[in-house]
């Protein structure tokens, strides 16, 4: 039975799926706009900081004035996760300590969890999914994003027989973008900062697309949804257009870049000159895959994939992504399937805090995408040993000493307060770390 015949039932009986959305924002919004067109679906409560905002994101994705009367608006996400008329709980803040506390909330009311706060899920994911499935409901990435759509060509290729030797997405990417600041990051876009202000665009969240703060968590959900490698020390973000990725995202032993098979990594739409990548994969994701035998590999040439120069190695791709647009598959694949569109199964890669610049002794961090520190990805038994601080808890926190530019934070660096979200992210640790560090003996 497919979704949308499913959904029809849904509405045919009367029983819509019942959402719960915290969260006004761009990504929001665009699931709001597609919410009156999917049959099935009722949006019936949205949480916000400033209510008054969602209202008006309602108005302007389209909603008429009877849906907007007839739609709860409340500032509490708690408020919305105790609605005892909501199905499914849709995160959409960005914050990763909201998102933890809301997420367990839900999941302790028996609600269907849809991250789309992939910060949250990087922080402490494994921990939440563990504690839905107990609870009986699904913890879900959210399809539409990055992370969703790559779990998904994975999926598809192991479930074909194939052996997946990378996954991942594409991005805009230079080195020195690392050190990029919100003041600077619009003429990275080809905007003003006016311009920006009059399309509602946020300088910090824009900021950690571009300094790889996003890859690495994106990348790190990936890995921790998919049972796959992380790269020793960062990722690489080698240039790389479609026709390329069998050639170049493969182990080094076999002519690639890899570290080795089975890891996740991002490809740049730049050469590292500046040039456009030709025929580049910036908004899309892909998986390489590698042929079980020769009667595959024959297969592989005989039906057009790109191939590496052994026609052992190919990829499949997806150009595009539509984020909120495509929300509404997560939503509905967990209440009428309780399948989740990805879901983290363990602790196999982390992103942690590492300065811009020096940084001195009493400074505040101010977390994802600022002026002080970018996120990089490492596997989680390196950050674990070396007690490095995740981005995620990169705060508002201050600095007890100073910091080289370039260095990773550490957990004695800074002076973290206790929180629900330091809390579940030690739990998560705990739990997870003998996981980790099994894996990384293999």
């Amino acid at each position: 039975m497919s979704l949308y015949h499913l959904l029809q039932q849904r509405a045919a009986a009367g029983r819509p799926v019942r959402v719960g959305l915290i969260g006004a924002g761009k990504f929001g919004s665009m699931f709001l706009n597609q919410a009156p067109a999917m049959p099935g679906v009722e949006v019936v409560v949205i949480a916000d900081l400033d209510p008054e905002r969602a209202r008006t994101a309602c108005q302007n994705v389209g909603w008429d004035a009877a849906r907007i009367a007839r739609t709860a608006f409340v500032a509490s996400g708690a408020e919305a996760c105790a609605d005892p008329g909501v199905e499914v709980i849709v995160e959409a803040t960005g914050s990763p300590l909201a998102g933890i506390v809301h997420a367990r909330a839900a999941i302790a009311a028996g609600k269907h969890v849809v991250m789309v706060n992939v910060e949250a899920d990087v922080l402490a994911g494994p921990l939440l999914a563990e504690e839905a499935r107990v609870r009986g409901v699904v913890y879900s990435l959210a399809y539409g994003d990055q992370p969703a759509l790559t779990c998904e060509l994975v999926d598809w290729a192991r479930a074909c027989g194939f052996e997946v030797v990378a996954a991942g997405k594409g991005t805009k990417y230079l080195p020195t973008y690392h050190a990029v600041i919100p003041a600077d990051v619009w003429q990275h876009y080809g905007l003003t900062p006016d311009e920006a202000r009059r399309g509602g665009m946020n300088p910090q969240m824009f900021n950690s697309f571009l300094d790889g703060t996003k890859s690495a968590i994106e990348m790190a959900a990936i890995a921790n949804a998919c049972d796959l490698g992380v790269p020793r020390d960062g990722l690489q973000f080698p240039p790389c257009g479609v026709d390329d990725l069998p050639q170049i995202l493969r182990a080094k032993a076999a002519g690639g870049v890899l570290q080795r098979d089975g890891i996740v990594e991002v490809v740049s739409s730049l050469e590292r000159d500046g040039r456009p990548v030709f025929r580049d994969l910036r908004w899309g994701v892909y998986v390489v895959l590698k042929a079980p035998n020769e009667y595959a590999r024959a297969c592989f040439k005989e039906y057009g994939l790109k191939t590496d120069p052994s026609g052992w190695y190919a990829a499949m791709y997806k150009p595009f992504h539509l984020i909120g647009l495509e929300l509404g598959v997560s939503v509905v694949s967990a209440a009428l399937r309780g399948e989740p569109t990805g879901q983290p199964c363990g602790f196999r890669g982390d992103v942690v805090a590492v300065a811009k610049r020096a940084l001195r002794s009493g400074e505040t961090l101010d977390g994802e995408g600022g002026y002080t520190v970018w996120g990089k990805l490492v596997p989680a038994e390196r950050s674990l040993a070396e007690g490095a601080l995740p981005i995620g808890l990169a705060h508002k926190v201050a600095l007890l000493r100073d910091i080289a530019a370039g260095e990773i934070v550490r957990w004695v660096d800074v002076a973290v307060p206790e929180s629900p979200a330091v809390l579940a992210r030690r739990e998560m640790e705990r739990r997870f770390v003998a996981s980790s560090t099994a894996i990384a003996a293999q």
